[in-house]
């Protein structure tokens, strides 16, 4: 277990500084009330000291370095001139806070001198500037949440979506954790039947003892097999799919990412080639996040510039986890459309007919040989863009309908933890199966408990720890 010094006290700005009515800068450790109360006076003279836990209370933010008056600031603030800043100021004393140490938190206005001096000034007396995913880390450190549910922390401020909101909610809640503590007793339970064995050695594991040994093992592999495969949908819900917009020249694609925003976010005009930069968006379609991208329809460039937009939208296709072909529907079929289908006959592809609206020209026949999934629209009437969205979700979810209530694993690393005890698990069935020595099925067994331990923080290293919090921004 690595040792972090929790005895200094830190200090950030909780909230992003720009022109908004309020501002938050937030204190945390065992000298936050000290350092509040060398810089707040409040409108009732009361020491900050003296405030009850979980009270909210009016007054000033002041430096004493800028005026020599020492009049109270109810007397005569016509004459003070140390006066930053009027705020509201509340108190969180030590367990009760989310850091689990004394809070104070600052709630200044938002603008960003009123905010950078406040913070300053806190600083000057005695706390030092947080680091990114400080407080989370002490809530951590602390033992008020578990690693797992403090990951889920930046889940639930990177959420896109209301289903992945939801997600990071659940495992903030230790929806996720509870279901590893149970993976993890059980586990111990086995090992402990083990390592009796191994300790009295003329009392052997009899056959029924071996059976409920092997049937708790496969219950657990059960269990196991149910967290991984919610595990694509966890990542679904948290990172969501990346979707390419790709066709020739003017067939319509800014004119349906538009559609698909309800916004104006490409410039559309009837000139060829007006997109010449990649632009990307994050949507909600039913609940999965979807970054959305519209491409330079160039396929013969004419400029350095038009030679950079196919290259980045040339990337922007092999990257993609889904595109969508635009045609023109009211022209036939080019050569270039041609060349665009063979390119992308490995991807998974939604073929899609725009301007419907208008006479068709176009051999849809020829489009469905190519591809099964063809629909027609009206990117500029907004016709059939919900069919369009209906099948984006549908090839995503396969069809199948989520769950109300799941437990989704959606870190990479935990799902990596699994695996690697779904694997030892199985190891220790088929060592069991096989009559192999207790102290191998054993050893296996620890190992597994290991990976459920690095999962919920209960040993970590420090680089880990550095990677998961150095993803959060300074204020949490």
């Amino acid at each position: 277990m690595v040792k972090y010094n929790l005895d200094d006290t830190i200090a950030a700005a909780a909230t992003a500084m720009g022109d908004s009515g309020i501002g938050i800068v937030r204190i945390s450790g065992k000298c936050a009330i000290s350092i509040a109360d060398k810089i707040f006076s409040a409108k009732n003279g009361k020491r900050l000291s003296t405030f009850k836990n979980f009270t909210l209370h009016y007054g000033w933010i002041v430096d004493s370095r800028l005026s020599p008056v020492t009049c109270p600031l109810s007397e005569d603030l016509d004459r003070r001139q140390d006066v930053i800043d009027e705020a509201l100021l509340s108190v969180m004393r030590a367990p009760n806070s989310f850091t689990k140490e004394d809070v104070v938190e600052i709630n200044c206005h938002g603008g960003i001198v009123a905010m950078r001096d406040c913070l300053e000034l806190v600083l000057a007396n005695g706390a030092r500037l947080a680091q990114p995913g400080e407080f989370t880390k002490r809530a951590f450190l602390n033992g008020r949440i578990d690693l797992a549910q403090a990951e889920a922390v930046l889940d639930i401020i990177r959420a896109k979506t209301d289903s992945s909101l939801k997600l990071g909610v659940e495992q903030l809640k230790g929806v996720l954790s509870k279901e590893i503590n149970i993976i993890r007793d059980e586990l111990l339970n086995v090992l402990t039947i083990l390592e009796a064995n191994i300790d009295f050695p003329d009392e052997e594991i009899g056959s029924v003892n071996t059976k409920q040994i092997r049937q708790k093992l496969e219950s657990l592999l059960q269990q196991l097999n149910n967290l991984l495969e919610g595990a694509k949908c966890g990542r679904l819900m948290r990172e969501g799919i990346k979707v390419v917009i790709c066709g020739l020249p003017n067939v319509g694609k800014s004119s349906l990412l538009n559609a698909i925003l309800k916004q104006e976010r490409s410039i559309v005009t009837p000139v060829a080639g007006t997109t010449r930069d990649t632009i990307e968006e994050v949507i909600d379609i039913k609940g999965i996040p979807v970054r959305i991208s519209d491409t330079a329809g160039i396929l013969e460039p004419r400029d350095l510039v038009e030679k950079k937009a196919v290259e980045r939208a040339q990337k922007h296709i092999q990257l993609a986890d889904l595109v969508i072909l635009v045609f023109d529907g009211t022209k036939k079929l080019s050569q270039q459309d041609l060349a665009l289908i063979r390119k992308l006959k490995k991807k998974p592809v939604i073929a899609v007919i725009n301007k419907i609206d208008a006479r068709q020209k176009i051999d849809k026949d020829k489009i469905r040989k190519e591809f099964p999934r063809v629909i027609g629209i009206s990117a500029k009437k907004l016709k059939n863009l919900s069919l369009l969205e209906d099948e984006i979700s549908g090839l995503v979810l396969k069809g199948k309908v989520m769950p109300q209530e799941p437990v989704f694993v959606s870190r990479q690393r935990h799902i990596q933890a699994l695996k690697h005890i779904q694997k030892l698990v199985e190891e220790a069935r088929n060592s069991l199966d096989n009559k192999t020595s207790t102290e191998f099925i054993a050893q296996d067994i620890k190992e597994a408990l290991g990976h459920l331990d690095d999962i919920l923080g209960k040993k970590f290293s420090e680089d880990l720890l550095d990677k998961i919090f150095s993803e959060f921004c300074i204020g949490k």
